[in-house]
């Protein structure tokens, strides 16, 4: 996995980073209607580039590199494998 993004995402869902994404891998879009059921949006680790063009657009500073991902939020890395059931 090579981004997650973390707890300053739950209930903003700025969806920056779904934009700015190259090859489309955070979920849930804006117009799904999984976007209102979720707290936060996730990276599919699958199709994740590793590229981190996410990383600078997002206004809360959610998104980490997995071995950078703070310790406090280590959850999300298990919250992002399991939206997208790996």
């Amino acid at each position: 996995m090579a981004y997650v993004i973390a707890e300053p995402c739950v209930g903003v869902k700025d969806a920056a980073c779904v934009d700015a994404c190259p090859v489309d891998c955070i979920h849930p879009k804006k117009d799904s209607e999984k976007f209102a059921e979720n707290e936060l949006i996730y990276i599919d680790p699958v199709e994740c580039i590793d590229c981190g063009a996410c990383v600078p657009v997002c206004p809360v500073s959610a998104i980490f590199a997995i071995d950078d991902l703070p310790e406090k939020w280590a959850e999300y890395a298990q919250r992002n494998a399991a939206y997208f059931g790996k």
